[in-house]
């Protein structure tokens, strides 16, 4: 079993993609036990589906709720509930390639509200991403987008009607739904660049960093929120700018105050095992 496990675990790493899903804990959670097993996820993993299904993905950025150095909770419900009908939506507007795939995306009807720029709200906030107030503050935002995204699922289970497969799902005679899933969380590569947000649940991976575009073309980029703290506190200067992007931290950088270096920590500054804190209350909430 060692061995088995050591050579997931090194293949894992030499392509850099997960590669490992635990399915008794994914069939544990399955909202449809009665169509079987699931055995596969989406590419990235972050929906478990059935033969044919699709996944209908979405991302709050968290970055946008700060106010006065809080997060403004009524804005995010106001907005979880639009994106929840949003992506309900999405499965009826969508061209469906085969019949299969159109059958099985309306009769469960799975949709996955996620979320990306926790990083930086973090920042926003002054609290380092490897501390247990940031677990507090995962905890209490995604425990308060699933149950916000899910009584929005069953407003619109009595407005528009169940999911086709409702009486297949563990919420027949408890609860209305319309939706089989409401919430995941995708890697939300793409869609953070476009929106200049840190990606997902993730730590940014620098805190300045050069970006190749269009060719030979190199644009270099210093966090906003680290930007705006160095020009508040009087330590900005294009070249600290400059020895931060080129070393991507703020490790061993005199002029910088130890406070703001704990704060401003990125990826590999993080231990293994604050990472997987960090996730594990993610996915307690999460379907």
């Amino acid at each position: 079993a060692r061995k088995i496990f050591d050579m997931i675990i090194s293949t894992a790493w030499k392509n850099g993609e997960p590669g490992l899903l635990f399915l008794d804990n994914i069939n544990k959670k399955n909202p449809t036990p009665e169509l079987g097993k699931l055995e596969a996820t989406s590419s990235c993993a972050e929906m478990p589906l059935y033969p044919y299904e699709g996944a209908f993905l979405g991302s709050i950025n968290l970055e946008k709720f700060v106010k006065n150095n809080e997060i403004d909770f009524e804005r995010l419900k106001y907005v979880t509930k639009l994106c929840v009908r949003f992506l309900d939506n999405t499965i009826d507007l969508c061209n469906y390639p085969i019949e299969e795939v159109n059958e099985i995306n309306q009769n469960n009807r799975k949709i996955g509200l996620g979320i990306m720029g926790f990083a930086d709200l973090l920042y926003s906030l002054e609290v380092p991403y490897n501390s247990e107030r940031a677990l507090e503050i995962a905890e209490e935002l995604i425990k308060f987008i699933q149950k916000t995204a899910k009584e929005e699922s069953s407003n619109l289970g009595v407005e528009k009607g169940n999911f086709p497969n409702y009486k297949k799902s563990i919420y027949y005679k408890k609860v209305p739904m319309r939706n089989a899933t409401v919430t995941a969380i995708a890697p939300s590569g793409s869609i953070s660049i476009l929106a200049e947000t840190s990606n997902s649940i993730e730590p940014n991976f620098a805190i300045g960093f050069i970006r190749n575009v269009l060719g030979n073309t190199q644009i270099m980029f210093v966090n906003k929120h680290f930007e705006k703290v160095a020009k508040e506190k009087g330590f900005y200067n294009p070249s600290l700018i400059k020895t931060i992007v080129e070393q991507g931290t703020l490790e061993d950088i005199e002029e910088i105050p130890e406070k703001i270096k704990r704060i401003f920590v990125v990826s590999h500054q993080i231990t293994p095992e604050w990472h997987v804190k960090m996730q594990a209350i993610f996915q307690k909430h999460i379907d």
